[in-house]
């Protein structure tokens, strides 16, 4: 029985004459998706399989179909002939272009047998000639399809061997994924073996050396793997010591090693290519001239069989010498090893007369962390995800580890400066930190994120460049826009559309057993970053920022700043800026009363909808009185106009319950219900709790400013409790209140027992507050049924995206991010409100 590997991410070309069995082969080897068959495709372009004028077209919707398959990293198969050089060459070509592997698995059998199964087949009309010119392509095609650029060639000669053939599918060398660490990954060592050793050391390893007391070997007692970069030889003082420690490191299993640039020219010239000696390699030649001959020819083994980059724990992390772009990690070419080993460049020549870097890691927004080395800075840097840890030891500076997944660097000194460097050991110029591009945000766009990734449409885009252009505040202060809310399931319960049973049944089925109840304002939501200091803001001059749920300024700015100086008052007094140790603070909020913002919209929507029907009904039920007077039928029409002057009353007085005069800040009042984060510090993993204790204090502090907001805290598998705070529900909108929010107790930041985020709060909305939703006379039986057919799934989908980006903004905010990074977060959130969602929900 023949095992063929065929790596799990390549295309693979199955050839062979007509009749010699490529399509059963393709059946009972590979899923019907994973195949692709001119035949088919000639069928979907001409609705005849046998159409050889078509096969120009159908080629080509198949190689597009193939392309878009290996782009997604999908093992691909083509069902062809594949006799003809040209055909072949397409395929290879295809395969580069996504560089992935190509493979060909030739099927033959004997002409007569093949002649024998075209002729049993009365779709096939072409004589016995064309199968003998196929059977010389075939016999031409064994010596070329290695050459054409085929990385694996199986034959299978005769029909034993074709039905006894089985497909091993091999993972590629660089798919390490089941390596979950812990790692110390270690920078470019260049020779400096002390250093190593000193270093090793400092991350708790316990060095072995052999008789002549040389290391040959390291070991952890905590079982971690350690993961070398490349570049171990040149320019330094001990290439050999170097490569001896870490050869046998990887012999042992207890480290890994990805390739350099200096190792693959040092192998070239051990392989007696001609190369230059430059960078270091002159010292490493002499080195190695004083070792024992077979230890030359131990490294060059070594060195060619290191792989390109490692894909590691479950795909989280990458290790190449010179970075990897997004759409290289885990791909096998030409291409993807020269991007490892050497980086990209822009073509240009610095001041030194060195190849200009081009900066791949500004660009990059791979949900998986790379480490790497190849350019030496004083200081390694987190850029999106991506740390170069290669801070110039050999040139004086230090050897540098980053401990994975703690994400601690450990580095050692060196010793001395080994090499002169061409370029003095300074920072590379680095995108300034308020610098925002327009390429950031235009077009279509795909952002990972810790809590996953989502695609941003080039319309929502435009629509949200629009508003933060135009009409929101200094993106310095943009640091975080709060997600949409999605309201509960829809109630079965006569007379309700919302309803607290639902909220609650909606985070069981979620796995959640305790959520916290809130009072919902009826106001507007606000925003508030308040700095400890008058012109101390960390961000941009000035005190902090009031703005809108749509980044836009909630107040003049007068108003903004006599805000800002009392809430700053009350942090003070209740003692936060010493507790939480942050100069700033940033709070989720809503601003009462309603009218406060919304005074036009109540005028222009409601107002005038409350004002037309309280003129209008009273004028037609007089008419209808009159009518029966005169003994006309109209007791039905009368009875639904009043129950649409009663339906008109209860919309008013909905509104009028939001409504309160104001005057400047007279009449204003703030209840923040979240403490979003401060200096270096994201609070969404604490519980609500904990948010509103805080919020408590401030209230405390200048009850006059702050409101508070009332709770319950619910134990849903506490009959009793569930009924209390249905209850409290029902007596809070029974007041005029427009409801409460539901949520996980566990904090913002909660996630269900799969680690999947949580829905950071659903809205259950009272009775009458409906009313200014859906219309007066919602309740009407008729429009309540239509309602309750409304579908939730997008507005849920929406808030959980929103939630998501805004966590991901907190953390990089805690984490001193560059604003063009956490801009990125923000500005997604507000392209999300171009969503189509239904505006009532």
């Amino acid at each position: 029985m023949a095992e063929l590997d065929v790596p799990e991410l390549s295309l693979v070309a199955l050839v062979g004459v007509s009749g010699s069995g490529k399509s059963t082969f393709a059946r009972r080897h590979f899923a019907p998706s994973q195949v692709l068959s001119s035949d088919a495709f000639r069928a979907m372009v001409a609705d005849d399989e046998n159409d050889q004028s078509a096969s120009a077209d159908a080629f080509d919707a198949l190689y597009y179909v193939a392309g878009k398959r290996l782009r997604a990293g999908r093992l691909t198969v083509v069902d062809a002939t594949n006799l003809q050089p040209h055909a072949r060459a397409a395929l290879v070509r295809a395969a580069r272009e996504h560089d992935v592997l190509p493979v060909a698995i030739v099927l033959d059998v004997p002409e007569g047998l093949a002649w024998a199964r075209t002729e049993a087949r009365a779709d096939r009309t072409f004589d016995r000639q064309v199968l003998a010119r196929m059977s010389r392509d075939l016999r031409r095609t064994y010596s070329q399809l290695a050459r054409e650029g085929f990385r694996k060639v199986h034959v299978l000669r005769g029909v034993e061997e074709i039905e006894a053939a089985q497909i091993r599918i091999e993972r590629l060398f660089n798919d390490r994924r089941e390596l979950t660490g812990p790692f110390d990954i270690v920078g470019d060592v260049h020779g400096c073996r002390a250093e190593l050793e000193r270093l090793l050391d400092r991350l708790g390893w316990q060095v072995h050396r052999d008789e002549a007391g040389r290391p040959v070997d390291a070991t952890h007692p905590a079982g971690r793997t350690a993961v070398f970069v490349g570049d171990l030889v040149d320019r330094g003082p001990d290439s050999p010591g170097v490569l001896r420690l870490v050869m046998g490191m990887v012999a042992a299993g207890h480290a890994l090693c990805v390739p350099g640039n200096h190792e693959q020219k040092l192998l070239r010239k051990l392989r007696g290519r001609s190369v230059k000696v430059a960078h270091g390699l002159a010292e490493t030649l002499d080195q190695l001239a004083a070792e024992p001959t077979e230890f030359s020819t131990e490294v060059a083994a070594f060195v060619d069989g290191l792989v390109s980059h490692y894909v590691l724990d479950g795909g989280r992390l990458v290790v190449a010498h010179a970075g990897l772009k997004e759409e290289y990690q885990g791909r096998a070419s030409g291409r993807v090893r020269a991007f490892a080993l050497y980086g990209e460049t822009t073509g240009e020549t610095d001041e030194y007369g060195l190849p200009v870097r081009y900066p791949w890691a500004r660009e990059y927004r791979g949900s998986a962390t790379v480490v790497y080395g190849h350019t030496p800075t004083p200081e390694p840097e987190w850029v999106n995800n991506t740390i170069c840890i290669d801070t110039g030891c050999v040139f004086g500076g230090r050897l540098t580890a980053l401990r994975y997944p703690e994400r601690e660097l450990v580095g050692v000194p060196a010793e001395r400066e080994w090499y002169a460097p061409v370029r003095p050991l300074t920072a590379a110029p680095a995108r300034p930190d308020e610098v925002l591009e327009l390429t950031d945000v235009v077009g279509r766009r795909h952002i990972e994120h810790p809590y996953g990734s989502l695609t941003v449409p080039a319309e929502n885009n435009a629509a949200a460049l629009e508003v933060m252009s135009r009409f929101a505040v200094d993106p310095r202060w943009l640091v975080w826009l709060p997600p949409t809310m999605a309201p509960c399931s829809t109630s079965k319960l006569d007379g309700y559309l919302e309803h607290p049973a639902e909220a609650f049944a909606d985070y069981r089925a979620a796995g959640v057993d305790r959520v916290i109840c809130e009072e919902k304002h009826m106001g507007s939501r606000a925003v508030v970053l308040v700095c400890r200091e008058d012109e101390g803001g960390p961000f941009s001059p000035g005190s902090g920022v009031v703005h809108t749920r749509t980044g836009r300024p909630f107040f003049p700015a007068g108003l903004e700043a006599d805000l800002l100086t009392r809430v700053r008052a009350a942090v003070s007094a209740a003692g936060l800026w010493e507790e939480l140790d942050t100069d700033w603070l940033l709070l989720d909020c809503e601003v009462l009363p309603w009218s406060a913002k919304a005074e036009g919209l109540i005028r222009e929507q409601y107002a005038s909808v409350g004002a037309a029907g309280r003129a209008a009904l009273p004028a037609a039920l007089a008419a209808l009185d009159a009518a029966a007077d005169r003994g006309l039928e109209v007791g039905a029409l009368r009875e639904r106009m009043a129950g649409r002057r009663e339906d008109l009353l209860a919309y008013t007085a909905a509104y009028r319950a939001y409504v309160r005069p104001t005057e400047g800040l007279r009449g204003v009042t703030l209840a923040p219900f979240v403490v979003l984060a401060g200096r270096k510090a994201s609070y969404a993993d604490r519980d609500h709790s904990w948010h509103l204790a805080l919020a408590d204090r401030l209230c405390a502090a200048d009850p006059e400013l702050f409101t508070p907001t009332r709770r319950q805290v619910v134990d849903l598998s506490d009959t009793e409790a569930v009924r209390a705070a249905t209850q409290w529900w029902s007596t809070l909108t029974a007041e005029g209140g427009e409801g409460m929010v539901v949520k996980p107790y566990a904090g913002p930041a909660a996630r269900n027992a799969r680690g999947a985020l949580l829905q950071p709060g659903i809205k259950c909305r009272g009775r009458e507050y409906l009313r200014l939703i859906y219309g007066p006379s919602y309740l009407d039986p008729g429009q309540l049924a239509t309602l309750r057919g409304r579908s939730l799934g997008r507005k849920r989908g929406l808030a959980l995206r929103e939630h998501a980006l805004g966590l991901a903004a907190l953390d990089a905010l805690a984490e001193g991010a560059p604003l063009w990074r956490r801009h990125e977060f923000v500005f997604a959130i507000l392209a999300c409100e171009s969503e189509p969602v239904d505006p009532r929900l």
